[in-house]
């Protein structure tokens, strides 16, 4: 094994996380686009580890099929009782040898509930824990307020004498800052042998992994301790202000990463992003908006206010304002709102533009063509440079089938047209306003679809009399 490649990681999530008061598993809560043990997978996926282990035990099948989601390569061992860390560490060891695999070389100890922990930090962890030659490496963190951790006590040389509770602690030792992660380095080999005389000798009647760090300096082995450059990478989540702080936390990282490469985001405090969001360089971001999933934004884009894209790429140069988007598709130099809503499977083209009160559901949009207000294009496909009038529908739904509306380049159709699918309109073809559409409309044509009109003279003063609009018309009559 490479000393910079762990044998093995551990994840720690069999919890059950009565603190979150949720029927939702703990460690499936969701920040930022990914459950919180979907962070810790993340981060420990990249140390590339030979072995991926993830300990699972309260709501494991709901646990282990999202694991199956996100890294399929993940295994999992089963704690059916939460008897300690020390008993879970165990299972994923016993997991492995059953699977045949023989551990040598570093094995990381991580927790399901640490979504702020960073892959660099782990990589920290197991430098120093292979550089110093160390039997167990514990990650630690200086914090404000240490209360309620375990401290970590330091020997003369700087290795780890012991990690004591704040129970346990006396005076002095109350007053050290530097507190126990719960995240660990071990020798394999030493792990499992430690394990096997780890006992349930305590109040809990629980196996505890912190129990080895005692036994491996007992039999004369070095214990250590890495110190985490931000003490909030090692926060757990119990509960949900701790989930809503972590989330503040790690969307603010995500934005100064954002900008330091040459993203704009005008008001970070009211911008919130998922951790697969990809800013170009010179992008804008206003106030008020949210990306989320895979949303992307290229070179130039301009983003907000008040807009919530999901899973939407916008092109080079595009503008979009007020707009909700959904797994769509903005060209480069379109714009697109205020107000709008993409639905997925809108594609718009380059310079195309979907503006005020315009929805749009799997609809292509060619470059150029505009629908400018008060329209829904659903189910379509619309050439190149035409133009839709305002308060348009695609009639694409018949109560059972959704059917296709063709529109082709270079056409201009009225307000207030009803498009009822099937329906094709041909390249250059006009319709005029009022219009309901209902049979094909031949390229270069213009189709009127809709009654005659008929005046009837004077119907205000006999059937409205003494009313305001009958003494206008009485006064218009008489040349007022």
């Amino acid at each position: 094994m490479s000393p910079n490649r762990p044998a093995a990681v551990v994840v720690l999530a069999a919890g059950e996380g009565t603190r979150m008061k949720s029927a939702l598993p703990k460690v499936l809560h969701a920040l930022c686009g990914r459950t919180l043990v979907g962070h810790v997978v993340a981060a420990s996926r990249a140390l590339d580890p030979e072995h991926l282990v993830v300990v699972v035990g309260h709501a494991r099948e709901q646990v282990g099929a999202h694991l199956a989601e996100i890294d399929p390569a993940a295994r999992t061992a089963v704690q059916d009782q939460q008897l300690g860390t020390g008993h879970a560490v165990r299972m994923a060891l016993e997991a492995l040898s059953a699977q045949g695999v023989v551990l040598a070389g570093t094995v990381v100890i991580t927790c399901g509930d640490t979504p702020l922990l960073t892959a660099g930090t782990l990589r920290s962890l197991v430098a120093t824990h292979e550089g110093d030659g160390n039997a167990v490496t514990v990650l630690s963190a200086a914090v404000p307020d240490p209360a309620g951790y375990g401290r970590i006590v330091r020997a003369a040389d700087g290795s780890v004498s012991g990690i004591v509770e704040t129970k346990d602690a006396n005076e002095a030792q109350l007053a050290i800052a530097e507190i126990n992660s719960g995240v660990f380095a071990f020798d394999a080999q030493l792990l499992a042998d430690a394990l096997g005389k780890v006992t349930t000798d305590n109040a809990q009647g629980e196996e505890y992994l912190t129990d080895t760090l005692g036994i491996l300096r007992e039999a004369g082995h070095r214990v250590g301790a890495a110190v985490a450059a931000d003490h909030r990478e090692i926060a757990g989540i119990n509960n949900r202000v701790q989930l809503a702080e972590a989330r503040r936390t790690l969307n603010d990282r995500l934005l100064t990463e954002a900008m330091l490469a040459g993203a704009t985001i005008v008001d970070p405090a009211s911008t919130w992003v998922d951790v697969a969001v990809e800013f170009a360089p010179d992008t804008l971001v206003l106030p008020n908006t949210q990306l989320y999933g895979t949303t992307s934004l290229a070179t130039g884009a301009e983003v907000g206010p008040n807009c919530t894209l999901t899973d939407t790429t916008v092109g080079a140069g595009a503008q979009v304002s007020n707009t909700v988007a959904q797994s769509a598709e903005i060209g480069e130099h379109a714009t697109v709102g205020p107000f709008a809503f993409l639905r997925p499977g809108t594609r718009l083209g380059a310079k195309a533009k979907a503006g005020t009160y315009v929805e749009m559901k799997n609809a292509t949009i060619g470059e150029g063509t505009k629908v400018p207000h008060l329209s829904y294009v659903g189910d379509a496909t619309i050439g190149e440079y035409t133009n839709i009038g305002a308060a348009s529908v695609f009639v694409n739904y018949d109560g059972e089938v959704k059917h296709h509306t063709t529109i082709g380049s270079y056409c201009k159709t009225g307000s207030d047209n009803m498009f009822v699918a099937p329906v094709t309109v041909g390249d250059g073809a006009y319709t005029a306003a009022g219009s309901v559409i209902t049979k094909d409309v031949p390229a270069g044509s213009l189709a009127v679809a809709r009654g005659q009109q008929r005046n009837i003279e004077g119907w205000v003063a006999r059937k409205r009399p003494g009313s305001a609009a009958a003494e206008a018309a009485e006064r218009a009559a008489q040349g007022e």
